[in-house]
């Protein structure tokens, strides 16, 4: 892992569990998503309810589209600890 990108506990992320304050992670990577909570197409409901989780299979079966991948690069915030990291995991790219 590089340096400049800041590695995150799961612990730290559970943290973060309410509509105020509210991260997430979605394939290893932690995302803070307070600011779009209210611009979240499919409704602030879905968000809450995986404030501080772990919501790749979620994130996956929504089929998000391309862009709403893209978009989601300004919202990064670090990087799931790799001890905290699922067995051959939630990392799909």
């Amino acid at each position: 892992m590089s340096s400049s990108v800041k590695e995150i506990s799961i612990l730290e992320v559970k943290k973060h569990n309410t509509p105020e304050d509210l991260w997430m992670v979605i394939h290893d990577k932690v995302y803070d998503l307070t600011k779009f909570r209210s611009e979240h197409p499919g409704g602030d409901d879905v968000l809450d309810e995986y404030a501080g989780k772990e919501a790749s299979k979620a994130f996956d079966d929504v089929g998000h589209s391309s862009d709403a991948v893209e978009m989601m690069a300004q919202y990064c915030v670090g990087e799931l600890a790799v001890a905290d990291r699922k067995a051959g995991g939630s990392s799909k790219k």
